[in-house]
């Protein structure tokens, strides 16, 4: 890793549908809070609205501390909400792993800390040989595992933790995001989790709160959890 470049993290989840934006969200007012700027980004997205616009991408530029170009922010965004390689093919594009790299590179230049948000789970496909994984492997940061609390999120979370540590990357801390207001045992939940990830547990995140609210239960700034440099 370049121990001179600015911090950053790249942000996965449990499964599709865990908060990853909200928390990265929440993450980017946290650094905020502390003094720094910074900024998200979303390699790749899938699913426009009458607009023409992605929400994930939307959330993460109202969310960053400067503007910045949005082919830097989201090298590529596809228009049907299925999976990236599904929506690639459909249109006749395909995602190029050096083109993302290029654009992370350019934004960190631009801010003092960087959250890179995956798509789905950990190991979404991109094309017919490389996944969210490989994009992680190649962007060489550290991994903020959002998960999504819910029935059947210990599992979820583990398996996640492995894969993360075949690639030979860093799980840096997790997120515990309170999706499911009604999930039976939470506690118990919780207290097995953070038994089981070695990395420290950065937050819970209520449900119904705003980024701007879960920004203060979270611990990501200075040297609280371990960043890519």
């Amino acid at each position: 890793m370049k121990t001179n470049a600015n911090p950053a993290w790249f942000i996965t989840g449990t499964d599709t549908e865990v908060g990853k934006t909200f928390v990265a969200c929440a993450l980017l007012h946290a650094l905020r809070q502390t003094g720094l700027s910074a900024i998200g980004m979303k390699p790749v997205a899938a699913g426009l609205d009458a607009e023409g616009k992605n929400d994930d991408v939307e959330q993460l530029i109202a969310a960053s501390s400067l503007l910045a170009p949005r082919d830097l922010i989201n090298p590529y965004v596809f228009a049907a909400a299925v999976a990236p390689h599904i929506a690639a093919a459909d249109e006749g594009r395909t995602i190029e792993l050096a083109r993302i790299v290029a654009a992370f590179e350019q934004l960190r230049t631009l801010a003092d800390a960087v959250l890179v948000e995956g798509v789905g789970g950990f190991c979404v496909p991109l094309g017919a040989d490389f996944d969210t994984a490989d994009l992680a492997v190649a962007l060489d940061l550290p991994i903020i595992l959002v998960v999504g609390m819910r029935l059947g999120c210990i599992s979820h979370a583990l398996l996640t933790e492995q894969a993360i540590t075949a690639r030979g990357l860093t799980l840096a801390g997790w997120v515990a995001n309170c999706i499911d207001p009604a999930m039976s045992r939470f506690d118990e939940n919780l207290a097995a989790l953070k038994e089981r990830i070695s990395a420290p547990l950065l937050g819970v995140v209520a449900h119904g709160t705003t980024p701007e609210q879960a920004a203060k239960t979270l611990n990501i700034a200075g040297n609280k959890v371990h960043s890519g440099g």
